[in-house]
Parts: C-alpha cells; sequence; structure tokens
C-alpha cells in the first residue's frame, strides 16, 4: 500500500514536470534556448529556479543527519556561502557578460589559449557528472528503497529509469525548461520542508515558542567552534571554505552560471545572485532545526537511529510519522533532487558540444543549425548514459555521508579551476598555454600527497581548506610555467610563450 502511494505521488508530480517541457518547447528547441534560453529569462524566477539547482536531494536528507555528529556547526559554512555570492555577482558577472559567454570556460580560452580552455572544461565536466550523479545516487536509493524493491525491481532498472524522465523533459528546450521546473520544484520542496517541520512539532506537542525552546536546548544546537584548531568543524575553517566553495561550485560552475546568463542584463543577473545567496541561511538553518527535532522525536519515542546519519530523515519519515508526511517527503526530496540532476545534465550537455565540440549557441545556416541540433541531442543521451554508469558505481562503493564526499571532491576537482581564475583576473602574466593542462594536474596529486602525510604524521584532519591549498598550488605553478622578459626603457612585456 505503501510504495503504491509513492508511485501516484510521482507520477503525478512527472507529468506536471512533462506537462511544463511541452508548453516551453512550443515556441522554439534550437540550441540557443537550449543553451541560453534566447537571454529572455527573468531574474527573480531564475533566483528561485536557483535555490533548487543548488539545494539537492542531498541536502534535504543529508543535513539534518549531520546534526547527530557535527550539531548545527553547518551553519558556519553557510554564513560562509553568502560572501562568496557577492563576490560571483560583483567580480564574476561582469566578467561573464562582458565577454558574452555562452559557457564560463570561453574566459581561458580568451586569457590563456585552448588548451587551457579545454582542460577548464574538462575539469568541470568530470567534477560536475561524478558531483550530480552522487546528489542523484541518494534519492534513487531512498526510491528504491521505499518502493521499488517491495515489487522486486533491480535498482539499476530504477536508476534508468529516473535518469529517462529527466532526459524526456530536459532534451527539447534545455535551460528554458529547466528553469521553469526547478522554480515549481523550489516551491515544492520549501514547502515540504516547512510541512515536514511542523508535522514533527505537532508530534512532540510544540507550539513556534516550543519549537525554538526545545532546539535552544538541545545539545546538538551548538554552531560555533573557536577552540579546536585541529577540527574540520573550526569556525575560520568552515566558514571561508564556505566562501570558496562557493565561488568555485557556483561561481565557476557551468551548471550554476548557465542560468545566469540567460538574464539579459548584467545589473537583473546581479539582483538573481545576491536574492538567492541571501535564502540560503533560513532555508539551511531550517534543515538543521529539523534535523535537532528528529533526534528530539527518537529519543522521546525510543527509535532506534539508524548508523548511516542519510538515512535519519527517510527511515522517520517512511515509517513513524504516517502517509501524509511520507508523501510530502518524498515530494521534497524528489523535488530537491530533480532541480539538481536536470540542471546539471543540461549544464553537462552545453559544456561539451561549446567547449570540447566548438559548437555554436546560434549556426550561421539553417543546415549547419540542424546537423547541430543532432549532435547536441546525442551528446544528450550519452551524458544521461553516463550518469546510469557513475551511480551503480557509487552504489557499489557506498558513501556514509554523501554531502561530505561531494565537498570533498570539489575541494580536488575545483581547486585547479580556482588557481586558474585569480590568477587570471589577478596578475597579468600569461603562461605557456601547453602546460596548463600539467600543472592543473599536479596540484590536486600534490594536495593529495600532503593530506596524507599531515594525516599520518600529525593527526591533522585536512578539512575544506584544501580546496584553497589546490587553487594556490595552481597559481604557482601558472606562475612557473609562464615566461616574462624585461623590454625596453624597463618596461616589462609579456612573452605569451606559444
Amino acid at each position: 500500500m505503501q510504495s503504491t502511494f509513492i508511485l501516484i505521488v510521482i507520477f503525478v508530480y512527472f507529468a506536471v514536470l512533462m506537462l511544463i517541457s511541452w508548453l516551453t518547447s512550443r515556441k522554439g528547441s534550437g540550441n540557443d534556448t537550449f543553451f541560453r534560453a534566447n537571454k529572455s529569462s527573468k531574474w527573480y524566477v531564475v533566483a528561485i529556479a536557483m535555490v533548487g539547482t543548488s539545494i539537492s536531494g542531498v541536502t534535504f536528507v543529508s543535513v539534518p543527519g549531520m546534526v547527530r555528529n557535527l550539531d548545527m556547526s553547518y551553519m558556519q559554512m553557510v554564513f560562509g556561502f553568502f560572501f562568496g555570492y557577492l563576490v560571483i555577482a560583483y567580480v564574476l558577472l561582469p566578467l561573464y557578460y562582458r565577454l558574452n559567454l555562452t559557457t564560463i570556460y570561453g574566459y581561458l580560452d580568451q586569457r590563456y589559449g585552448s588548451k587551457s580552455y579545454k582542460t577548464g572544461a574538462w575539469f568541470f565536466l568530470i567534477s560536475k557528472i561524478v558531483g550530480a550523479a552522487a546528489r542523484l545516487y541518494l534519492v534513487a536509493f531512498i526510491l528504491q528503497t521505499l518502493v521499488f524493491d517491495a515489487w522486486g525491481i533491480p535498482f539499476v532498472v530504477t536508476v534508468i529509469g529516473i535518469i529517462l524522465v529527466i532526459w524526456l523533459y530536459s532534451h527539447k528546450s534545455g535551460i528554458k525548461t529547466i528553469i521553469w521546473t526547478d522554480w515549481l520544484q523550489t516551491i515544492l520542496f520549501i514547502t515540504a520542508l516547512i510541512l515536514i517541520v511542523w508535522q514533527i512539532a505537532v508530534r512532540l506537542n510544540l507550539d513556534l515558542s516550543g519549537v525554538v525552546t526545545t532546539i535552544s536546548n538541545s545539545p546538538h544546537s551548538r554552531i560555533f567552534i573557536f577552540d579546536d584548531w585541529a577540527s574540520t568543524q573550526n569556525f575560520f575553517k568552515q566558514f571561508f571554505s564556505g566562501m570558496f566553495i562557493t565561488i568555485v561550485m557556483t561561481g565557476l560552475d557551468q551548471d550554476q552560471m548557465q542560468k545566469n546568463l540567460t538574464i539579459r542584463t548584467l545589473k537583473d543577473a546581479q539582483k538573481n545572485v545576491v536574492s538567492y545567496g541571501l535564502a540560503f541561511a533560513p532555508i539551511n538553518f531550517l534543515f538543521l532545526c529539523l534535523g535537532v527535532l528528529l533526534i528530539t522525536y527518537a529519543g522521546q519515542n525510543g527509535i532506534v537511529l539508524p548508523e548511516v546519519s542519510d538515512n535519519i530523515l527517510p527511515v522517520i519519515a517512511s515509517e513513524y510519522l504516517g502517509q501524509t508526511v511520507l508523501g510530502i517527503f518524498v515530494v521534497g526530496i524528489v523535488a530537491a533532487a530533480f532541480s539538481s540532476a536536470d540542471s546539471a545534465l543540461t549544464a553537462l550537455t552545453t559544456s561539451f558540444c561549446v567547449d570540447i565540440l566548438n559548437m555554436k549557441a546560434v549556426s550561421q545556416t539553417k543546415a549547419q543549425e540542424q546537423k547541430d541540433i543532432r549532435t547536441r541531442r546525442m551528446v544528450h543521451v550519452g551524458v544521461s548514459a553516463s550518469f546510469v554508469l557513475i551511480i551503480l558505481l557509487i552504489e557499489a562503493i557506498g558513501s556514509d555521508s554523501i554531502i561530505t564526499a561531494i565537498y570533498k571532491l570539489a575541494s580536488y576537482t575545483y581547486g585547479p579551476l580556482l588557481g586558474l581564475y585569480v590568477f587570471g583576473l589577478y596578475s597579468k602574466v600569461k603562461p605557456v598555454d601547453r602546460w596548463v593542462p600539467y600543472v592543473a594536474i599536479a596540484a590536486p596529486v600534490l594536495c593529495f600527497i600532503i593530506e596524507m602525510v599531515m594525516q599520518q604524521l600529525f593527526s591533522y584532519q585536512v578539512g575544506y581548506e584544501l580546496l584553497l591549498m589546490n587553487g594556490l598550488f595552481t597559481g604557482l605553478g601558472l606562475w612557473m610555467v609562464s615566461h616574462v622578459k624585461k623590454g625596453g626603457k624597463g618596461e616589462w612585456t609579456i612573452d605569451n610563450g606559444k
């Protein structure tokens, strides 16, 4: 009965997404529509959609689960997020709009050269496809447990079905459709979050003041950690890591920036970034409050919490709170997951077509346009198939906390992008283009060695500061492979090394 109920909820939800896809693709499904939504998006619609893109199904289950082991210290990182969004709005966006980019990695081509450009694009492609698949894996696993195991359907079939649905509503109009589906999904998952908190409070016999008192008196309500410098949860590590993770995972990420680049003017795009940047603190705080309430509810009712933190919310919602809460939970987690995965699928297709295949958003001839559309659709299918393979690999490996694994991966893969952009923006030196790929690979390898040495010799846990180290080593490597020679009259000129 429970599995049938969930399936009905999901079916209705998917039908709504397909309706949005049909409505948004009626006026065109060319590459300019797929890549840039014809530069016609409204900033306030994009702002709401961006919240859904950034807060995935992983956030929906991992952040409440974090509270058991890390209290509410995740807020330290969330506070850093906002300052990262200010850097994106007033440093990176003006650059992207001035260059009129379809993908943000076109900047690397103009600043360094073609090999650097391809290197940046490939780092994004690898980082995003693994990270997005990890986020989607968690939702596929939950749906498999709640629904499809009861019917004997293999996990691989569940994964293929989920990816197929995302492909169906995104393959025609791409980012134009995604903006509106993510707008809806953001509203749905925030509504679901509020309703679940309310339902837990009702079962605890708490009014609003009682909820505030319960959370503030909980031993898990601790937010700030200043006294332990060796801890990965130290405030300064968390705050600055949050700031720089936002810069690289949003400002240097085609998935996150593609929606921004569909807005016609820079001023409106900046309004969008600041607006959704402000929304992250209250939303994440509410997720953490939910975590405290879940632990309190479990304690009062003698519920043994699962060993894996990511399973706390799914287990309590599915086994102890009734079908109403279960339906709300399913809608919330599916909305959060799909708003992240569909955007990633579109961005990966866009980046591969534009950055790797050198495809233009607007083709010069009708014949070329039809050829490019066929190629884009083939790439879209290929990326979808890659999602399936990576999710199955993650299933074979397993992970306790997916969100921690994603941030760790980002520290290695986005670090070179951070170094490339900071070096490009704040130096006038031009590295030898052909050596840049080697620098970008060497930096994360060196960081991995340092992390192992620090752990073995000093018992020091390298946290998200790994991202900063990675960017620093990339910048130093770029400086080492640069050629600067002195010209006449004491002036310095740049030798591009080509």
